[in-house]
């Protein structure tokens, strides 16, 4: 891959060879390669198995970290310089991660290997002037010159401009309107709360306070540097045409800032105490909302607002909670380096390792599958949350992504724990089939109209919330997708439940969504080899057979994309660019989902699969792991990239298991 001038990785990779041409290069002058593929495959599924185990918690789970970009870290120090509860040490070690992960044009990226970004530029540089690097730093100056040459912070998103709002450094009047009362729209109104994800709703809610109160806290210094033209640092836009949905909402937008001037304040005050009562009724039993850091951030600051000083027990915990966001390390010097994790993953973790080590071959009363099944197994949740207010008469039963987050459980780790559950002989097994009987229920009550599967709502498809001004900040609905909706069936097949009219039309559902091309578009993973890696594992285990047309274009879809080195990768641009579809540096999650599907199509002995486990194998560390800077994973599609460092570890041996094995780990053997 060619670097662009900027230092990013701009340039689309070469197309990979024929499908032709990689069968010759695995049989011409090689009679035996696919004895030493099937050797290599085998030690390498030991190694990593080896290794899995050897980084499981005693407690039963794993997790990995989950790295995002610099803003979690710059938005960190902003709030605790607003709070006043900054301290040398932590900010010294957050601004060696930020600077770390500087740019040599002076910029950040949001994933590895990713252009310059604006806001996380700006955002990333005020954190730095709060840690005390001098503006006329060459690292400083660099960054200010790129955020001046990219329109400035007015070109910046609306979130970036209220953290500067904050300190005085941005103009509340500035800012789309986010008003209090939206908390009292009847959840048949547009634009009620619960029209937004979940992520979204947390974050909104406790925004309404802040920009309802507009606080400013002295700034330490100015910020001239970061706009275009100092003396006009806003400067006017023309409202798009009234009859565009962008011109519509521009206006509401104008209108909103009307009511406030005219807004009855006891109203208003009634409104604010509404919202606060709704945000301390969603704080989790270890302080986090949501278990993410966001809303956690926002909550705090919104409370506060309120009077709730920071000794109060919501606020001291939520505190708490947002230090068990950081990651600490030591630099190369040996000196203290501070990274937050936006958000945890054990649960998603720990289903995948257990299924990954299963599928590997570990006897299924192995005792740290059985402490994984345990662990799991308490997680379970078993009240309702948000999502019962699309669903009120459907029983709990489902598990979370993180620790703590009993009120937004969500589908894609219900199903995945329901696979893992079900590969591990416990033994208590009426105790599991009760656990599997719940989750099933749940997961299945919560699909939407259109048969398919969201991640934690149902028909959470409003048009509405990502028209607002002010949410221009990433993905703020939760419609259904394609790996999600396979996950469930998958986990459905797995239980027999293939004829079950709900599981059908979530089949038609997933044939009716793959893309010309043959691949699946992947919402929660990057991207279509995401989507692709997991659909067609669903419809083998449904019953779809191999010869089905929709297999056979996603099998040609996937034998173009794969690169010459035998692996797969696919960089975040796919996501606005569909010539990226497909297309990236080789990655060992990448290649093990595409030869997950390739396997569950039936190509064990092709020649795609050879290559791409002789990658796996070839690319393998000594100590069993893999290596992988680049970000597979999906918060918002383009606007928020994960590396969870397990993915790497996780996915290859679930595929070298199932083509050293013969497929996954029988459906029942735990159960």
């Amino acid at each position: 891959m060619t670097a662009t001038t900027d230092g990013s990785t701009g340039a689309l990779p070469p197309r990979a060879p024929s499908a032709g041409d990689a069968t010759a290069e695995t049989t011409e002058n090689d009679p035996a390669a696919p004895t030493s593929t099937a050797a290599a495959a085998r030690r390498a599924t030991a190694r990593a198995t080896d290794y899995l185990l050897s980084v499981q918690d005693a407690a039963g789970w794993w997790k990995g970290d989950l790295e995002t970009n610099v803003t979690m870290d710059a938005e960190d120090l902003l709030l605790r310089q607003f709070l006043g509860i900054g301290d040398p040490r932590t900010t010294e070690a957050a601004a060696r991660h930020i600077r770390g992960e500087q740019r040599d044009d002076g910029t950040w990226a949001t994933f590895y290997g990713g252009p310059g970004e604006l806001s996380a530029t700006i955002e990333a540089y005020v954190a730095l002037r709060l840690a005390g690097d001098e503006p006329d730093a060459a690292h400083m100056a660099r960054a200010a010159a790129w955020i001046r040459e990219h329109g400035g912070v007015a070109a910046a998103r609306v979130f970036t401009r209220i953290w500067l709002a904050l300190f005085g450094w941005w103009k509340w009047e500035d800012l789309p309107e986010l008003p209090p009362e939206l908390i009292w729209f009847p959840k048949w109104f547009p634009l009620n709360i619960y029209d937004f994800a979940c992520w979204a709703r947390q974050t909104i809610v406790a925004l309404t306070i802040v920009c309802s109160v507009r606080p400013v806290r002295p700034a330490p210094f100015a910020l001239d540097e970061l706009h275009a033209d100092p003396a006009r640092p806003n400067p006017p836009r023309p409202l798009a045409p009234p009859t565009t949905w962008d011109g519509v909402f521009q206006r509401l937008d104008k209108g909103l800032h009307l009511y406030r001037k005219v807004a009855v304040r006891k109203l208003r005050r009634s409104a604010l105490r509404a919202a606060a009562s709704w945000i301390v009724e969603r704080q989790e039993n270890d302080g986090c909302w949501g278990g993410i850091q966001p809303p956690a951030v926002y909550s705090i600051m919104a409370l506060h607002l309120l009077g709730y000083d920071l000794g109060h027990p919501v606020l001291r915990q939520g505190l708490e909670s947002l230090d068990r966001f950081a990651v600490w390390r030591e630099d190369a010097d040996g000196a203290p380096v501070r990274m937050i994790e936006a958000c945890q993953s054990p649960v998603w973790d720990t289903c995948l390792a257990a299924i990954a080590l299963a599928d590997a071959g570990l006897p299924a009363d192995h005792p740290q599958l059985v402490k994984a099944a345990d662990w799991m197994l308490a997680e379970q949740i078993r009240r309702p949350g948000d999502w019962s207010v699309r669903r009120p008469r459907l029983p709990s039963g489902g598990w979370a992504f993180e620790f703590e987050n009993d009120n937004y459980p969500d589908i894609d780790d219900t199903a995945e724990v329901v696979l893992a559950l079900r590969r591990i002989q416990h033994p208590d097994p009426e105790r599991v089939d009760a656990a599997v009987q719940r989750a099933v229920r749940w997961n299945l009550g919560m699909q939407s109209k259109n048969g398919a599967w969201g991640a934690f709502d149902a028909d959470n498809t409003s048009p509405f919330p990502n028209r607002l001004p002010f949410c221009d900040f990433g993905e703020v609905i939760d419609p259904p997708s394609a790996d999600v909706t396979a996950h469930v069936v998958e986990m459905a097949a797995d239980l027999g439940m293939t004829h079950d009219a709900r599981v059908r039309r979530g089949i038609r559902w997933l044939l009716a969504e793959q893309e010309p091309d043959g691949s699946w578009f992947g919402r929660w993973g990057t991207n279509y080899i995401y989507g692709t890696g997991s659909v067609l594992p669903a419809l083998a285990a449904a019953g779809i057979p191999a010869s089905h047309p929709a297999v056979r274009r996603a099998v040609r879809w996937l034998e173009r994309v794969q690169n010459e080195d035998g692996g797969w990768g696919e960089d975040q641009r796919s996501y606005h660019d569909k010539a990226w579809a497909g297309r990236g540096e080789s990655t060992a999650s990448q290649t093990a989902w595409a030869l997950m599907a390739l396997l569950a199509a039936g190509e064990r002995e092709s020649a795609a699969v050879a290559r791409g486990v002789r990658w796996l194998a070839g690319t393998q560390r000594d100590d069993g792991s893999w290596d992988e800077p680049y970000f597979t994973g999906t918060g918002f599609p383009w606007d928020f990239s994960i590396n969870y460092h397990l993915y790497r570890q996780v996915f290859p041996l679930t595929a070298l298991g199932r083509y050293v094995n013969g497929g996954p780990a029988g459906a029942s053997q735990g159960a």
